[in-house]
């Protein structure tokens, strides 16, 4: 054999072990089970995430890469959500940010992290009025977006969830009003429409009061199977003590139905971007912390990056901020605590 011919098969082996031993091919599909996410073989599994900042803003900061991912994952994540704002979506046009999902979704599934992709707009989607411009978006382009990912993502395994609509909210009426049963209809519609579209992941619904109360479920459930419902409970929500208040207001979901924390967090007066309603201290990391460990309420922190607040970072050496800090020593203990075995899904 010739020389060239052996170095080149020396290549080709090299290579082939590198892409077997550094990347994961697909993750387990994750599923309802009851009040629980599920892996394929039935186990059970509690997501303990990291919110990136939208996409589109990394990428034009030249942070949109693999080591971004990689530091979640030091972090101790075992779940990132992607915040798709409409403005973001509007600029870069569909095609290039799928580009820019596609990116995320494959280092995410590289490095074992399950995906939450959510249509990040803050509003009235009845009356299609929103709290700030970035916000804005329409009922056909939010069911679109919906299309779009299901016939994208609907077969891809990392893409475990859909949160439908980021912050459901009237502001006091001050956007028009909002009924649970227009809430529910127009929930009810996305969910049908990612299903027929092919969208096998979990579909996302979050309450009133920017993503907060949850309360309607208690009657009045979504009608549809094999999804979970979200809260936002952020420290200035209720006042102390909170544990019984979280309860009433969204945490008896759990006796029944999956629930998953999608942004939680907190700043002191002082920090950067602080403002209501994330404004705490380490006192509410261990009372929320503490009560999704005792409930086995999946949750995922907001936010890593150094300049969205309240920010998990300060620069882009990663130097945790003060809520960084807690939450990352908080997430890296899971992967030492027998009590969640399942961090390495």
């Amino acid at each position: 054999m010739k020389v060239a011919s052996i170095q080149n098969l020396c290549a080709f082996l090299l290579l082939l072990v590198w892409s077997l031993t550094s990347a994961q091919s697909s993750l387990s599909r994750i599923s309802v089970s009851g009040n629980d996410f599920v892996t394929k073989d039935g186990k059970t599994i509690i997501f303990r995430g990291l919110n990136t900042s939208d996409p589109d803003k990394l990428e034009d900061e030249g942070h949109w890469d693999k080591s971004y991912f990689e530091e979640m994952k030091k972090w101790g994540a075992n779940l990132v959500r992607f915040p798709v704002h409409p403005r973001a979506w509007n600029k870069r046009g569909k095609k290039e940010y799928l580009d820019l999902l596609d990116k995320g979704i494959t280092w995410a599934t590289q490095l074992g992290l399950y995906v939450v992709i959510d249509w990040h707009s803050i509003g009235n989607l009845r009356t299609e009025m929103y709290q700030s411009d970035g916000y804005d978006t329409t009922q056909k382009q939010t069911f679109d977006f919906w299309r779009t990912i299901a016939e994208k993502y609907g077969e891809n395994t990392t893409v475990a969830f859909y949160e439908l609509y980021n912050e459901p909210t009237t502001i006091h009426n001050k956007l028009g009003t909002l009924t649970w049963a227009d809430w529910k209809a127009m929930n009810e519609e996305m969910i049908t429409i990612i299903r027929a579209n092919g969208g096998q992941g979990i579909p996302l619904v979050a309450g009133f009061n920017w993503a907060y109360d949850l309360t309607p479920v208690k009657d009045n459930p979504i009608d549809a199977k094999g999804i979970a419902y979200v809260s936002h409970p952020y420290p200035q929500k209720r006042a102390k003590p909170w544990e019984e208040k979280w309860t009433n207001d969204w945490g008896f979901v759990k006796e029944k139905y999956p629930l998953i924390l999608t942004e939680i967090g907190f700043s002191g007066a002082d920090d950067p971007g602080a403002h209501i309603p994330v404004i705490s201290d380490e006192s509410y990391g261990d009372a929320i912390t503490g009560y999704c460990d005792e409930k086995e309420i999946s949750y995922v922190v907001w936010v890593f990056d150094n300049r969205w607040a309240p920010r998990l970072y300060t620069d882009w050496n990663y130097t945790p901020s003060r809520q960084g800090r807690y939450f990352k020593e908080k997430l890296q203990g899971y992967q030492v605590d027998t009590r969640f075995p399942n961090n390495d899904q």
